[in-house]
């Protein structure tokens, strides 16, 4: 992640907030303030179990904030599956071990605060949920200088993308692939099991040459 970020930066990218949804406690947040260190935070995490860790996390920083609540396509209540930590998501119908929680549209959450202004970073670590997320941020996405999502090569539920149709919906939405990190194997098999995926609006200038030099 940080060597991806270092070229990212290198090429002066402009980032005023970055918004970190699945945010845990903290950690993905902790690395990127060295990138962009003058960006103010907001970061949306939706298991209780990280609340001390998140307060803890932005007491000591200013200009880093958390809500407790699940990002959503709609402002009101989703059920939420948090038995793993790191790895819980939301849930569109009632199963087992599920509670309801908070849900908010990230667009309400940037609209409530006039600090956090574009360009945005949005990162996505909501295994399978992404597609509400999006259709919840359409005015953060409308001025987005980069977003990363983290996404899968096997299927998590239904609703979840592959990473193909997520680079098909991302570019249908303006934005295409330019940098990857984290990529994982699953330890069954070691088949290739994900990877996160950094984004760019198609206008950036990167994506005005199409030649390898």
């Amino acid at each position: 992640m940080r060597e991806t970020m270092r070229r990212i930066t290198s090429r002066n990218q402009e980032i005023r907030t970055v918004i970190d949804v699945g945010a845990s406690d903290g950690r993905w947040t902790a690395q990127t303030l060295d990138y962009f260190p003058e960006a103010n935070y907001l970061l949306v995490e939706a298991n209780p179990v990280h609340l001390d860790a998140l307060k803890a996390f932005c007491a000591s920083r200013p200009n880093v904030s958390f809500e407790l609540t699940a990002a959503s396509d709609k402002d009101g209540h989703v059920n939420f599956d948090g038995r793993d930590p790191f790895g819980g998501t939301a849930e569109p119908t009632d199963s087992e071990g599920a509670i309801q929680t908070r849900a908010a549209r990230l667009d309400s959450l940037v609209d409530r605060a006039e600090h956090l202004q574009g360009p945005y970073l949005l990162k996505l670590d909501t295994h399978g949920y992404e597609v509400p997320i999006l259709e919840g941020a359409t005015t953060i996405l409308a001025n987005a200088g980069l977003v990363v999502i983290e996404t899968y090569i096997f299927r998590l539920s239904e609703e979840a993308l592959l990473f193909d149709e997520m680079v098909a919906l991302m570019r249908s939405k303006g934005f295409g692939v330019v940098d990857m990190s984290d990529p994982l194997w699953r330890p069954s098999d070691q088949c290739f099991w994900q990877m996160d995926l950094y984004f760019q609006p198609l206008s950036a200038t990167v994506f005005q040459s199409n030649g390898y030099p």
